[in-house]
C-alpha cells in the first residue's frame, strides 16, 4: 500500500521518514561550493554569483584556485588539515576570498570524500575575544548555587550574545518528549516556563542530526531556499548536507515555525555524557535574525562548556548522592550482620531504606512470609505484585512508575501504591523488598495538544504540524514518581548488600556452633594465661618479701598488702582508658593518698603533664610504692621532713623523674638489699631499659630514673586524666596494725558477694568494723529471700555476680530505706542504672582501711 492510497495509516513515522539533510538546497546568506579532493569544483549553490564574479555553472569542472585566492586556499586547506573525527567543522572568519576585497566567515567539512566549503559575508569586524569571552560567560555560569539558577543563566546569556526574542533550555525527558527549564524572554511575549512537549515534535532523524551537527540556524522562514547545482551526482545521488551550516529548512519543520509564529531561529545542542539530553532553543518573531558567523561559533562553544558543566554538576550530585547510599549500605550491613532479626523489621528496613530511596512503604517478602511497613497494598495484592515479579526477569533491580503495566489490577491499590522498586534478595526469585510510591496525580502542561492531528497536510501524506500551542493540561492518574536512574544504581548496591547479608547469615547458621566452640576454648585458655600470670606476679611478691627478723605477720601481711595495692592502683589507672596511657601525678597522688591522709603536701609534685605507657605505668607503681613506703618507715616521711618530686624531658625525650627527700632524719645505706630495694634500684633498668641512680646522702635520699621515650605517650603532653572516682578510693595502707572500729557497732549486715574467698576477707574486715553478725549470699534470690527473713541494718552489694548483677536487690533495699553501698572489681566506672546512679561504689579488693574511711563519709552527712 502506498503512501497516496487513502487507506494508508498516518501515524508518526511518517515525519521520522522525511530525508532533512537531502534537501539539495542552503538558505540564502551565503553560498556553497562541493570540491574534489584534488579541489576542482563539483557543485555549488546558485547564488554564487551574489558573492563571487562567475555563476555556478561556470564553476563546475574547474579548479577552485579559479575563483578564489591563494591566500584563502592556502587558508582552507591548513583548516582542512585540521579536522578531526567524521563530524568535524572547522571554522575562518574574516578571510579576503576574491582579489575584489570582499571578506567572509567560511567553513569547511569534508562529507564521503567530498570537501564542502560554504561562506557567508562579514559581518562584524574584530569581533574580540571569542576565548574570553565564553571564559567570562562560564565563569557567571558556576556561581549559580542550584541547577534552576545554572538553567536560567544560561539562557540569560544566550539571550544577551544573540539578542533573540526568546531563549529557552529545554530537557529531554526518558520517552522523548522534552520540558523547558529555564528561559530568558523579552517582556510582553508571555512564557514557555514549565511546558511540555511531545517527542514527535522533534523526528528521530533530526535528532540524530542535532547530535552530529550542534547549532542550527533558520534566519528566515520565509527565505527562498537556494538549490545546488548539479542537483545529483554521476550516481543519483543529491548532496549530504548533515553538516552543512547554510542547509536549508524542512517545509514540516517551516510549517511548525509558523503555527508557532516564530520567524527565525537557533538552536544548540546539549550533549551530556554523550546523549542527546537538550537544547538551547532560541525564538524570534519581529522578523528574520541571522547573528554573525563568529558569534554563532562562540555561543556553539558556549553550550559545549555549558553540557560539560551540567554533567560536571550532575555527577558530582550522584558522587554525593551514591557516597551518603554506600554509608546507608554499610550501615545496614553492619546492623544486621550484628543482629540478623533486623531483616524481619520493615519499620527498621523502612527507615533504613528510605533514607537513600525515597518511598511512603516498604513490604518485605521472605519464604513466602510478608511485613509491611508504611503505603503498602495488602496481603493478597503484595502476593499477587511478588508472582508478577518472579515472571519477569530473575536477578535484577525492577522499577516502574506504574505497576498496572505489570499488574492490570493495579489501579484498585494505586492511591496506596502506584509505583514500585523491587529489589530480589536471593539467588532465586522469591524473595524481595519492595519500595512503593503513592500515585501522584498531576497536571502536566504541554505546549498544545500532544497528540498530532490525524490527518493529511499540505505537505502530502504526513501529519499536519499542529496549529495551536496554547497550554494544554492533562491531568495524569495511576503514575507515581518514577525512579530515577541514580536510585536504580544504588538499589543494585543495596541488593548486593542484602543478598550478602542474607548468604552470610546461611553461612554463620553452619559454622556458629563450631565457631562458638573455639571462641570458647580461646577465652578459656586466655583466662587461664591471665590467671596464671597474676598468680605467678603475687606468688613473686611473696616469695620475694622477706620480712628482717622480728617482724610480726600483721606488719609482713601489711607490707604484701600495700605491694598488692599499689599494682591494683595502676591497674585501674590504666584500664580507665580500656588499656591506656595514665598520668604519672595520677600514679603519685594515689600513693600519697594512701599514705598521707591528712598531710598531703608533704609530698611536693611538679612538672608538666605526661603520660605513661601500661607497661611503664605498673613498673613506676612499684617504684614510687616503695619509695613512699621507705620513706614513711625511715625517711623524711616518717618524721617531719617533706619529700619533691619533679620530671622533666631531656634531649632525646626520655623522661627523667627525681626523688629528693629533705629535712628528715640522717639518712645511712641499708646493710641488707631488702626485695623493696630491689624493685627501686632495678625495676626500671630491667623491665624498661631506663637507669635508676640512688644517693644515700646523709641530708636526705635522692633517686634519679631515667624512662626511655618510647614508654610515653606523645599524645599525652596536652592531656591530663583525673583519677576516677574509683581510684581515689583506694585503700590507705597503714605502716602499723590495722585499727578496729566501730563503723557497725552491733548492726547485722548483708553481704553479697560470689566468691567465697573474697566474701571471706570481706566478711572479716566487716566483723574488725564492728558488726554484730554477718550474712553471706551469692545469688539475688538468696539475697531477696534473706532480706524477708531478717532484713539488715546495712548491706554491701558485689555489682556482678556471674551473670547476673545485684541491682534487684538494691532496689528492694531502697524500697525499704535500708543503707547499701555497691562493690566493683571493674577498673572503669561502673555504670549504674539512673535510680542507683549516685550510690557509692567500693572499689576491691576490700581493705579495712578503704571499707571505714568511705562508708564513714558517706554515712555522715554534710555539716
Amino acid at each position: 500500500m502506498s503512501e497516496q492510497d487513502p487507506e494508508f495509516e498516518v501515524d508518526l513515522t511518517n515525519c521520522d521518514r522525511e530525508p532533512i539533510h537531502l534537501l539539495g538546497a542552503i538558505q540564502p546568506i551565503g553560498f556553497l561550493m562541493a570540491l574534489s579532493s584534488d579541489w576542482m569544483v563539483m557543485r555549488a549553490s546558485t547564488n554564487v554569483s551574489q558573492y563571487l564574479p562567475t555563476t555556478a555553472e561556470d564553476m563546475i569542472g574547474h579548479p577552485a584556485s579559479d575563483f578564489i585566492t591563494g591566500e584563502a586556499i592556502h587558508a582552507l586547506r591548513n583548516r582542512l588539515a585540521l579536522l578531526r573525527g567524521d563530524n568535524a567543522v572547522e571554522r575562518l572568519f574574516d578571510v579576503e576570498l576574491t582579489e575584489q576585497g570582499a571578506r567572509f566567515d567560511a567553513a569547511i567539512h569534508m562529507n564521503e570524500g567530498v570537501i564542502i566549503v560554504e561562506a557567508e559575508p562579514t559581518k562584524e569586524k574584530s569581533y574580540g575575544d571569542a576565548t574570553g569571552t565564553v571564559r567570562g560567560m562560564v565563569s557567571r555560569l558556576d556561581q549559580a548555587d542550584d541547577m534552576e539558577g545554572f538553567f536560567r543563566e544560561g539562557a540569560r546569556q544566550v539571550r544577551a550574545l544573540t539578542g533573540f526574542d526568546r531563549v529557552m533550555i529545554y530537557r529531554f525527558d526518558k520517552d522523548g518528549s522534552g520540558e523547558v527549564v529555564a528561559e530568558a524572554a523579552k517582556s510582553g511575549i508571555g512564557s514557555f516556563l514549565g511546558l511540555h512537549y511531545p517527542a514527535s515534535d522533534i523526528p528521530k532523524q533530526a535528532r540524530e542530526l542535532y547530535k552530529r551537527s550542534l547549532l542550527r540556524m533558520i534566519t528566515d522562514i520565509e527565505a527562498e531556499p537556494v538549490p545546488i547545482v548539479p542537483a545529483k551526482n554521476a550516481h543519483g545521488e543529491p548532496l549530504d548536507l548533515s553538516l552543512a551550516v547554510l542547509r536549508s529548512v524542512s517545509p514540516i519543520h517551516v510549517e511548525y515555525l509558523r503555527n508557532m509564529g516564530v520567524k527565525a531561529s537557533m538552536s544548540i545542542s546539549l550533549i551530556v555524557d554523550g546523549e542527546f539530553w537538550g537544547l538551547v532553543a532560541c525564538h524570534h518573531y519581529a522578523g528574520p535574525r541571522c547573528p554573525s558567523f563568529e558569534r554563532r561559533s562562540v555561543c556553539e562553544l558556549f553550550a559545549q562548556m555549558f553540557a560539560m558543566r551540567i554533567e560536571s554538576r550532575e555527577r558530582q550530585r550522584m558522587m554525593d548522592y551514591e557516597r551518603r547510599a554506600r554509608d546507608i549500605s554499610d550501615h545496614l550491613l553492619g546492623s544486621v550482620a550484628s543482629d540478623e532479626s533486623l531483616l524481619n523489621d520493615p519499620q527498621w528496613l523502612s527507615d533504613i531504606l528510605t533514607r537513600a530511596i525515597p518511598a511512603d512503604g516498604v513490604g518485605v517478602w521472605i519464604n513466602g512470609n510478608h511485613a509491611f511497613s508504611g503505603q503498602t497494598p495488602d496481603a493478597g495484592q503484595f502476593a499477587r505484585i511478588v508472582r508478577a515479579l518472579n515472571g519477569i526477569a530473575a536477578g535484577k533491580v525492577y522499577t516502574t512508575d506504574h505497576i498496572g503495566d505489570l499488574l492490570p489490577e493495579a489501579h484498585e491499590f494505586a492511591s496506596q501504591a502506584a509505583g514500585m522498586l523491587a529489589i530480589p534478595i536471593s539467588r532465586t526469585p522469591r524473595d524481595y523488598v519492595v519500595l512503593f510510591r503513592q500515585e501522584r496525580i498531576r497536571s502536566v502542561r504541554w505546549a498544545g495538544d500532544p497528540q498530532k492531528p490525524v490527518s493529511y497536510g499540505p505537505n502530502g501524506a504526513r501529519l499536519t504540524p499542529r496549529e495551536s500551542f496554547a497550554e494544554w493540561k492533562e491531568l495524569v492518574e495511576g503514575k507515581a514518581v518514577a525512579f530515577t536512574e541514580s536510585e536504580r544504581r544504588v538499589a543494585e548496591t543495596l541488593r548486593a548488600t542484602l543478598i550478602e547479608v542474607v548468604l552470610r547469615l546461611s553461612d554463620e547458621a553452619n559454622i556458629e556452633r563450631q565457631a562458638a566452640n573455639d571462641r570458647q576454648e580461646l577465652l578459656i585458655a586466655e583466662l587461664n594465661h591471665r590467671v596464671r600470670n597474676i598468680l605467678s606476679l603475687i606468688r613473686g611478691l611473696i616469695r620475694q618479701s622477706k620480712p628482717p627478723e622480728g617482724t610480726s605477720v600483721e606488719d609482713f601481711v601489711a607490707m604484701i598488702d600495700g605491694r598488692v595495692h599499689a599494682l591494683a592502683r595502676a591497674h585501674n589507672q590504666i584500664t580507665d582508658d580500656h588499656w591506656g596511657p595514665a598520668p604519672l601525678k595520677g600514679l603519685i597522688d594515689a600513693e600519697v593518698a594512701a599514705f598521707l591522709v591528712h598531710q598531703k603536701d608533704r609530698l611536693m609534685t611538679s612538672g608538666s603533664p605526661v603520660m605513661l605507657k601500661p607497661q611503664a605505668y605498673s613498673t613506676m607503681a612499684l617504684v614510687v610504692h616503695e619509695l613512699v613506703t621507705n620513706s614513711a618507715k625511715y625517711g623524711s616521711l616518717s618524721d617531719s621532713g617533706n619529700v619533691e618530686v619533679d620530671w622533666r624531658r631531656n634531649n632525646e625525650g626520655d623522661l627523667i623523674v627525681s626523688w629528693t627527700e629533705k629535712e628528715g632524719p640522717p639518712v645511712s645505706p641499708p646493710t641488707r638489699q631488702g626485695f623493696g630495694t630491689t624493685i627501686i634500684e632495678h625495676s626500671v633498668p630491667y623491665d624498661l631499659g631506663g637507669s635508676a641512680d640512688l644517693d644515700y646522702a646523709r641530708e636526705g635520699f635522692r633517686a634519679t630514673f631515667r624512662i626511655p621515650a618510647r614508654h610515653l605517650s606523645e599524645d599525652g603532653d596536652a592531656k591530663m586524666v583525673p583519677m576516677a572516682t574509683h581510684d581515689r578510693d583506694e585503700a590507705v595502707v597503714e605502716t602499723r596494725k590495722p585499727v578496729v572500729g566501730d563503723l557497725f557497732d552491733g548492726q547485722h549486715i548483708l553481704l553479697v558477694e560470689d566468691s567465697l574467698i573474697i566474701a571471706l576477707d570481706a566478711e572479716d574486715i566487716l566483723t574488725r568494723l564492728g558488726a554484730a553478725s554477718v550474712t553471706v549470699e551469692g545469688t539475688v534470690a538468696g539475697s531477696l529471700a534473706e532480706i524477708e527473713r531478717k532484713k539488715p541494718d546495712f548491706a554491701l552489694l558485689d555489682i556482678n555476680l556471674g551473670d547476673q548483677n545485684s541491682y534487684a536487690v538494691a532496689d528492694r533495699l531502697d524500697d525499704l530505706g535500708i543503707p547499701f553501698v555497691f562493690a566493683t572489681g571493674y577498673g572503669e566506672q561502673a555504670h549504674l542504672p539512673e535510680r542507683h546512679a549516685k550510690r557509692l561504689v567500693l572499689q576491691k579488693p576490700y581493705t579495712i582501711a578503704t571499707v571505714s574511711r568511705r562508708v564513714s563519709e558517706w554515712l555522715t552527712p554534710p555539716s
